[in-house]
């Protein structure tokens, strides 16, 4: 008896805690939402500050709310391209806006077409008459593309500048999976699909090292040109090859280093800095010594929304990895982009489909959903660009089949025509712990996969074929809206991964241009004027319960890493540590994703920055490898 009076006081107190859980949990986020506060009105005058702490994306990744529940925040704060543009563009024709700040203290990086993307409306806002000021301790790649376009770039006297080029390291978990008994079944097609690689070899194959070199060398070849271009005075070719002659000269100071070749314009604190741009924008004393008055980039860009007027051209944003089902932004769920675009379909507003890629692929079925849905705006007589961003490979090009012109950027990585699938096996971690298993079968295939014992030949047969018939499909939709042979397409294929300027060379994109460009060439497919129309963007926005929370319990302005990007080498280890993250974080979806895949994991190679679902993932994966 007294048993179970204890049994029942436990599940009372139990309930009466769970209880008050809920209770402090509504009242906590009722007190948030009636806490916010609309943003102040955007000062009358100051300078646009461009705060880029964190990372520069397509799409921001919704916020998980037991993640911030929790207190552990994303990797990094992740800034919209597109507020950047249309902010950049809305301030060089205004009379408030004195200069453009571009504070890179904390900035993690972006992809290459995306920063390329920015570049281009830092030239139009410096065209317009609009000082640029750049402001970093340390500049890495990604952040110099950016200050290379402004009209002065600051460097922390303490700090320097570290060219590195694309490339570097990418793990391979052969010899893991070996200790732990992990057998990994492959199926693929193309000789260059290497994403599969890790799993089933402990260093690149020939063909693998051939591809990732040509694409880390198409891609410095592009941002020396474009930071050339934008920055004529400044040694880059010497500084990258001989960056030890310059410290030399310099008596070991990156900082002077980096004047001495013309690198950056001057040397100076925050504070030094501060008063530079206070001279021009004017002074505010409540921004502390030698404050400036600003203008935040988000008030800025909140007063300044998409243009409303004029005929409705639909763009269509596919970004991040492609999934089934739904999903939130920032990842291109099979369903769910299905059925936004049926909804606006269904509405006949839209007089023309541009489709932005920033994808590595995914799902095979996802990405044919996704298709299908395009191919049902093509029915309706509307027709389609594609607009690729930073990445637009694998089961991001298989989506782009329909359209009827394809717009890139010379640092767009693309192509990855190839499909693969991967299976684990446990027979020989069983094996190791002295388990064993065994059973019946009424088939060949009762029981397939069967990841206990290992899976059978005529299993295996059954995904190979399957393999290699959607790798045929897929070369075949290439050939078919391409215009091109099968013959050619087929020596162009085999999983290759291209850059932009390699990608037009060999038919696989149209031309080289922005998403206004795309939108501009939509228009005139639907034969409507360029000057008269505007975006209309077709995608799930963000639940505004999760806003709140992001507001209140997100990262600060500098996210996660704002604490440790500061300074050159600082900013180098940030980007190591977002390497390992994305490449665990991949490794945990390629074994748990679906059993076939067309998604480019070799795209890490250009050193595309990793998402907030990275982390959990990479987390699952060491649980989950954990001996």
């Amino acid at each position: 008896m007294k048993l179970l009076r204890g049994l029942w006081a436990l599940l009372v107190g139990i309930k009466d805690a769970l209880v008050l859980i809920a209770m402090l949990l509504f009242f906590g986020l009722l007190f948030a939402a009636l806490s916010i506060k609309p943003n102040p009105t955007v000062p009358t005058a100051g300078a646009l500050v461009i705060d880029l702490s964190g990372t520069l994306v397509e799409q921001p990744a919704e916020a998980d709310p037991f993640a911030l529940f929790a207190g552990t925040r994303q990797f990094a704060r992740e800034t919209r391209l597109r507020d950047v543009e249309r902010s950049l563009q809305t301030a060089a024709g205004s009379n408030e806006v004195k200069a453009i700040v571009l504070d890179l203290d904390a900035f993690v990086g972006g992809e290459p077409a995306t920063l390329a993307a920015a570049g281009k409306a830092l030239d139009k806002a410096r065209a317009a008459g609009k000082p640029i000021f750049a402001y970093a301790t340390g500049y890495s790649d990604d952040a110099y593309r950016l200050a290379a376009h402004a009209t002065e770039i600051w460097l922390n006297p303490l700090g320097g500048v570290i060219l590195a080029g694309p490339g570097g390291s990418r793990l391979y978990y052969k010899g893991l999976m070996d200790k732990l008994g992990i057998t990994a079944k492959i199926y693929r097609v193309g000789a260059f699909k290497s994403a599969v690689e890790p799993y089933m070899r402990s260093d690149q194959s020939p063909e693998a090292r051939e591809a990732n070199q040509a694409l880390a060398n198409a891609l410095w070849s592009t941002w020396l040109g474009d930071v050339g271009a934008a920055r004529p005075k400044a040694k880059l070719a010497a500084y990258a090859a001989r960056p030890t002659v310059f410290m030399a000269a310099a008596k070991g100071r990156m900082s002077q280093a980096a004047l001495d070749a013309a690198l950056v314009d001057r040397l100076g604190d925050r504070n030094a800095f501060n008063s530079r741009v206070a001279a021009i924008a004017g002074e505010d004393s409540g921004n502390g010594l030698n404050g400036f008055k600003t203008i935040p980039l988000d008030r800025w860009a909140a007063a300044h929304p998409e243009k409303s007027g004029g005929s409705a051209i639909g763009v269509l944003t596919v970004a991040g990895e492609i999934v089934d089902g739904e999903a939130p932004p920032g990842t291109a769920g099979g369903t769910t982009i299905f059925n936004l675009l049926l909804d606006e379909l269904a509405r006949r507003r839209i007089k023309a489909l541009v489709v932005r890629i920033d994808s590595p692929g995914g799902s095979v079925t996802a990405g044919e959903k996704i298709r299908s849905a395009i191919l049902a705006a093509k029915e309706m007589g509307l027709p389609v660009v594609v607009s690729m961003g930073g990445l637009a490979a694998s089961g991001g090009y298989w989506i782009a089949t329909p359209a009827d012109r394809i717009i890139a950027d010379p640092a767009t990585i693309t192509g990855s025509i190839g499909v693969f699938g991967i299976l684990p096996t446990f027979e020989g971690s069983l094996a190791k712990l002295g388990l064993s298993a065994d059973g019946v079968k009424t088939t060949a295939l009762s029981g397939e996969p069967d990841v206990l014992r290992g899976t059978s030949p005529q299993f295996d047969a059954l995904m190979q074929g399957s393999i290699e018939d959607i790798y045929q499909r897929f070369t075949g939709l290439v050939a078919q809206s391409r215009k091109l042979p099968i013959e050619r397409v087929r020596t162009i294929a085999e999983g290759r991964v291209w850059a932009g300027t390699s990608a037009r060379q060999i038919g696989l994109v149209d031309g080289f241009g922005t998403v206004d460009d795309a939108v501009a060439a939509a228009a005139r497919l639907a034969k409507l004027d360029p000057a008269k129309v505007r975006p209309l963007y077709i995608e799930k926005q963000p639940a505004q319960w999760k806003q709140a929370l992001q507001t209140l319990f997100g990262p600060d302005e500098e996210g996660v890493a704002g604490a440790t990007a500061r300074g050159p080498w600082g900013a180098a280890a940030v980007r190591n540590d977002a390497a390992v993250l994305a490449a665990l974080g991949q490794a945990q979806r390629v074994l748990t994703g679906p059993s076939i895949q067309a998604l480019c994991l070799e795209c890490a190679v250009a050193g595309t920055p990793p998402r907030p679902s990275d982390a959990a993932a990479a987390r699952n994966l060491l649980a989950w490898a954990r001996p």
